[in-house]
């Protein structure tokens, strides 16, 4: 008995940790809230009181200038929040109510504070980005160890507030508040646990760059401003700039400074090395020695290159990308063997590290420094190519996010430490996804504990393309670079929850993110670049489902989007959620409209031109969704977004033409086929819709009709005109399968004729010559037996009835023929049970058959 009771009591403890560990999930800085709307207790904060009086905001001007500008957005969430702008003061006052804001060491403020006692930050003092918010009756006071946690401390208690981090790249509304209180008592941050986190803009064009040359005149400091405000409240802080055809630090002279300004760490991508964009080179290579991109043949003029660029940017806090690939992120030149290139990199970085060091005055193990093992880079590296103590190795997943290589645990780990580049998007073999998210957090999750496990926590960058719409994957990755072990396998849900909740309402929430959870699920099967008519079995059912179940989905989205989102939450709503699930629905539709086109066409089918009308119809309406989201989203904000090429691929690039409609068959009706089918048996069944039959045979005045679309599932085909003789008239089926017994059971389904003349309608049927059977379908659907005959079969709209019949087991081939006795027999179906028949409401779905 102690025994059972020790089992209970442990299972009851692993399921505690287990609802704890879903609760614990951090999405923000700090795990708790702390913000109310009414106070708790006596000293509470009001940062607005429900009389509408406002907390003053106190600040140190010689604070940094990241600091500064980022106090500037605090006055005015709050005032987006409760209607109500605080005042600002630079020195001390006696305010009632006052915030005060600083970094230890730039703030007079805040350095009063510790000096006086009033203020303890040991615990966070010379920490990494970490902060304190203290709350009292009279005062608030946020407290940052470094320029970065006083930011995120402040973007922390507007979020907190009701200002999510993507109200302007996602247009989240604002949460409205009449008035904010912060709770008493003391909260600190912890460290990040990913010393660097950050984004890449890549695969840039046509979208992100025709979009940023259209509202910013180009990509700009203007149009950075934006994104280094959503990489600060969403406590990242490093980024590699969009780089194709571009010079982040040429462009616009003032991007590294706004950049540096804000307190981002600027780096460039992998194959950029030492500050230089690829496009730079482009520029100025004939400046620079003989123009060539190759370190044998031009080593003086790449280094002076590169110590210009080091020279330009030395005054700002970047990640230098170290070594170098082949011009256009191409696998260098081979010096020869791979010693000889093991002797050319280390040259290489040998001589990059001294111009860091001449330009920067200070060792070059003083100035961070990354070697990125893309592609066959990789290769040198695990044969052994050695790397400084004080670079951080940059390993890479496989562009598809499968983390390619990760430290080995039982070796000494590298002193410069580890960091991951990763992608949710793609320019490049097999086929490129670059048009809507196909990334599912759940296998970013997998991955990425992984990572983390293995010790990989100096940088995190992950390549979001044009970075709508990727807006979820990336909320989740620099949410996860922040505290990776918040999350779980068991809490991930609960991010997503939490994640909608702060764009729609805790309403709508939990809907909202089954939507999301399922739409990440579908793509993530295959991307829509890679989605063609042939991706799924059309055969066995399986390609109809999927697209019934996209399908579905875009109606459940669009019920939640008209029924449960409030006008200002309806264009956030349309981006993360409507949008894709939308576009991704049409694009399934359309290709199984292909698939179904080409398999009636084979057919000679006349059905083959209704699906091809459908292709057209969903191609046109791909098109329609994408200028919906271009031109009416949020009043035109993000047009070109949604301009890139997604049909029509035939190699990893996109078609130069843009999207392009796949190619369909049309029937003409004159050629039109309806016979020659032959079925084949699938795990002991044959299902037959009636109007594919083998062969038919009609009398002068009459003909084998078919009813599109009768019934339950395809249609019905009848004998008609009814008031002729059915004398010598008969179907044929042709049927391939192997019996032991020389019985098989066979249903047919007909439709729900009542008996109108006197005992009703007959049928035979035989298979193989062997003796005809006849059967009476509907005899005793009479008055006599209303409510139990007549009526259900008219509700149930089916007649079902049964028949064994004697074959031939020598045959290979066997031929099943059908005879209406009387006119006006409807036959829907035909099933020959050999012992797989499974009850269904639609009697199974049809099995494969041939056309002869």
């Amino acid at each position: 008995m102690m025994r059972v009771i020790k089992c209970k009591c442990s299972l009851l403890l692993i399921l505690l940790l287990v609802s704890f560990a879903a609760k614990a999930q951090q999405i923000g800085a700090l795990p708790e809230e702390i913000i109310i709307e009414e106070p708790e207790k006596d000293d509470d904060f009001s940062i607005v009181s429900p009389s509408r009086e406002v907390a003053t905001i106190q600040f140190d001007e010689s604070d940094h200038a990241g600091v500064v500008r980022a106090i500037g957005d605090l006055q005015s969430d709050i005032d987006k929040v409760t209607g109500i702008k605080p005042a600002f003061s630079t020195s001390s006052n006696t305010a009632d109510k006052k915030v005060i804001i600083g970094t230890i060491g730039r703030s007079s403020l805040i350095d009063n504070l510790v000096s006086s006692g009033e203020l303890d930050m040991e615990e966070i003092q010379n920490s990494w980005e970490r902060f304190t918010i203290r709350a009292t009756e009279d005062s608030l006071i946020i407290a940052g160890s470094d320029m970065r946690g006083t930011i995120y401390g402040i973007y922390e208690l507007s979020r907190q507030l009701g200002v999510s981090p993507w109200y302007w790249w996602a247009d989240v509304p604002v949460k409205q508040r009449a008035s904010a209180y912060v709770k008493a008592g003391k909260y600190t941050s912890e460290e990040p646990k990913v010393k660097y986190r950050g984004i890449f803009i890549n695969d840039e064009e046509p979208a992100f760059g025709t979009w940023a040359r259209e509202k910013f005149g180009g990509i700009n400091s203007e149009m950075y401003a934006h994104m280094f405000e959503l990489l600060l409240r969403l406590r990242a802080n490093y980024l590699w700039p969009a780089m194709w055809g571009k010079a982040f630090n040429e462009d616009d002279p003032l991007n590294p400074k706004v950049a540096d300004e804000y307190g981002i760490v600027m780096g460039t991508s992998h194959h950029e090395p030492m500050m230089r964009a690829q496009k730079e080179w482009g520029n100025h290579r004939k400046e620079y020695g003989n123009g060539e991109w190759n370190y044998q043949t031009n080593e003086e003029g790449l280094k002076d290159f590169w110590r210009d660029g080091m020279e330009r940017n030395k005054d700002y806090e970047n990640i230098v990308t170290m070594s170098m690939r082949g011009d256009g992120d191409i696998p260098m030149e081979d010096a020869g063997s791979a010693e000889e290139n093991f002797k050319m990199l280390r040259k290489i970085m040998a001589d990059q590290r001294e111009i860091i060091s001449e330009v920067t005055g200070k060792p070059a193990e003083e100035t961070p420094q990354l070697w990125a093992l893309y592609s066959e880079v990789l290769e040198f590296y695990d044969q052994g190519m050695d790397v400084p103590e004080d670079m951080t190795i940059l390993l890479v997943d496989d562009n598809w996010g499968n983390v390619r290589r990760l430290p080995n645990l039982n070796e000494e780990p590298h002193p410069g430490g580890y960091g991951m580049y990763y992608h949710v998007d793609l320019h490049g073999a097999p086929r490129a996804y670059q048009w809507l998210n196909m990334t599912q957090i759940q296998h970013m999750w997998e991955q990425l504990q992984l990572t983390y496990d293995y010790g990989v926590d100096e940088i995190w960058i992950l390549n979001v393309g044009d970075l709508k719409p990727n807006e979820f994957p990336m909320d989740f990755f620099l949410n996860m670079a922040w505290s990776p072990k918040s999350f779980s396998a068991n809490n991930l849900f609960n991010y997503i929850e939490k994640f909608c909740a702060e764009k729609f309402g805790d309403e709508v929430a939990k809907e909202a993110a089954e939507i999301l959870d399922t739409y990440t699920k579908y793509n993530s099967r295959i991307t829509a670049e890679m989605l063609d008519e042939d991706t799924y079995n059309l055969e066995s059912g399986e390609f109809k489902k999927v697209r019934d179940e996209y399908m579905a989905l875009e109606t459940r989205a669009l019920r939640q989007y008209h029924e449960d989102i409030s006008e200002a939450q309806k264009p956030a709503y349309k981006q993360l959620i409507l949008h894709p699930v939308r576009a991704m629905a049409n694009l399934y539709d359309m290709y199984y409209s292909v698939a179904m086109n080409k398999k009636f066409a084979a057919e000679e089918d006349l059905e083959a031109n209704y699906w091809a009308n459908r292709v057209e119809q969903t191609f046109k309406r791909d098109s329609l969704l994408s200028a919906d989201y271009n031109l009416k989203m949020s009043n035109g904000k993000w047009n070109h977004m949604m301009d890139q090429t997604h049909i029509g691929y035939t190699t990893w690039d996109e078609p130069e033409e843009g999207n392009i409609m796949p190619e369909v068959k049309r029937v003409d009706s004159t050629m039109s086929k309806t016979e020659g089918f032959v079925f084949e048996e699938k795990n002991d069944v044959i299902v037959i819709e009636a109007e594919h039959f083998y062969s038919k045979k009609s009398s002068k005045n009459t003909n084998w009709t078919i009813i599109p679309n009768l019934g339950r599932t395809r249609s019905g085909i009848a004998l008609m005109p009814y008031t002729e003789s059915t004398n010598d008239t008969y179907l044929e089926y042709k049927l391939k399968f192997d019996s032991k017994d020389d019985k098989v059971k066979v249903k047919l389904i007909f439709d729900s004729t009542l008996p109108f003349k006197d005992n009703g309608h007959s049928v035979s049927i035989a298979i193989d010559n062997e003796a005809e059977k006849v059967i009476n379908i509907n005899e005793d659907l009479t008055w006599e037996n209303n409510y139990s005959k007549m009526y259900p079969a008219a509700a149930a709209r089916i007649i079902e009835k049964e028949v064994e019949l004697t074959i031939d087991k020598q045959q290979d081939v066997h031929t099943l023929k059908f005879k209406p006795l009387d006119p006006g027999v409807v036959l829907r179906k035909i099933i020959i049970d050999l012992g797989g028949y499974e009850e269904t409401f639609l009697n199974m779905e049809e099995t494969p058959y041939n056309k002869e």
